[in-house]
């Protein structure tokens, strides 16, 4: 109990001297601003310059903080990376692009990236996919924001979590054992042995994708829930009145009218799935034929310790990443020009 009331007066504490920091900076950096380049008897053309360089360097003291954070926890660690994977492990021998032909070559390399890929072509389809079925059907439903409350939970949860969840689904006892895993009592249930799914090449990698899916589905039926409130009940009725059953009314006017919605949603998982993690460590640590990019990165950093070629996954990674992040941004700007 003294533990936890002395973890609690510490965060306490720590939340107030951030606070009185915050003040600190912007009450002072603004009175120093104010008095450095004071109007004071200056003459009306001097005094309107003097106005006019503190109203343009008065926004930068409030995003300095912000561009001092980014630049050390961000950009200098991106450069870093790359030029670390210049270097052998050591980061001491400059070895050029050798990381990198090794990667190519290398059979683990080449699985993870295949692994990556199927996550790609799977996770944000059918996350997405049902993420809008939900969207459309809980709308229909007296007790659809339940069920889309239901739906929307396990984004509340961490992936750790989810995978500690789903450890459980998939458990697996071995057969003559009481299987204490929900999917192997429901096969031992209709007659079937019990089965070690997570050891079972290419569909533990499909067992994987479902947790992922479990989590996303419910931010994509968020998103397009959103989007299918905007839709002009004037179009949907005129369909109606026209003789289009629901089937036409979903696949020829609500689809095409929130279709850039669904894109970013689907582009926004597509980036999650690039970064995946955390289900693979906690689920597999990428034995049985399930490492991705990202835990094969992992691997070379912090358990061979070779900066050199975890820092040249990590690029290879950031470059997979950054295509759909301009392509989000891009297309983005674009809508905000057209309103």
């Amino acid at each position: 109990m003294d533990d936890v009331l002395q973890q609690l007066v510490g965060a306490i504490l720590a939340i107030v001297i951030a606070l009185a920091a915050c003040v600190a900076y912007f009450w002072g950096t603004n009175w120093l601003l104010d008095r450095v380049l004071s109007s004071g008897s200056s003459s009306g053309d001097a005094m309107t310059k003097r106005d006019n360089l503190r109203s343009s360097i008065r926004p930068w003291l409030f995003l300095f903080p912000a561009l001092l954070f980014l630049s050390v926890y961000l950009i200098y660690p991106v450069f870093e990376t790359v030029r670390l994977s210049l270097f052998d492990g050591s980061g001491r021998t400059f070895v050029g692009f050798g990381n990198y032909a090794w990667a190519l070559g290398d059979p683990n390399f080449q699985r993870s990236v295949l692994n990556n890929v199927l996550w790609l072509i799977i996770v944000p389809s059918m996350a997405t996919g049902f993420g809008l079925v939900i969207a459309v059907l809980a709308d229909r439903l007296w007790w659809g924001n339940i069920a889309k409350s239901l739906v929307f939970m396990p984004m509340a949860i961490s992936f750790v979590g989810a995978s500690v969840i789903w450890r459980f689904v998939y458990d697996y006892r071995g057969e003559g054992d009481l299987q204490i895993g929900l999917l192997n009592a429901i096969v031992t249930g209709l007659g079937f042995p019990p089965q070690a799914w997570i050891t079972m090449p290419f569909w533990n990698s499909i067992f994987l994708m479902v947790i992922l899916i479990w989590i996303q589905t419910g931010f994509a039926m968020v998103i397009l829930s959103a989007a299918l409130r905007g839709i002009p009940e004037e179009t949907l009725e005129a369909a109606r009145i026209d003789g289009a059953n629901d089937f036409r009314i979903f696949f020829d006017i609500m689809i095409p009218q929130i279709w850039g919605t669904i894109v970013v949603v689907w582009t926004t998982i597509t980036i999650v799935v690039l970064k995946v993690f955390d289900i693979i460590f906690a689920m597999t640590n990428g034995q049985w034929d399930t490492e991705v990019l990202a835990n094969l990165m992992f691997k070379w950093m912090f358990v061979n310790f070779d900066y050199g070629r975890g820092s040249a996954i990590a690029v290879v990674i950031m470059l997979a990443v950054l295509p759909i992040m301009i392509w989000n941004i891009r297309r983005a700007n674009a809508e905000q020009g057209t309103r």
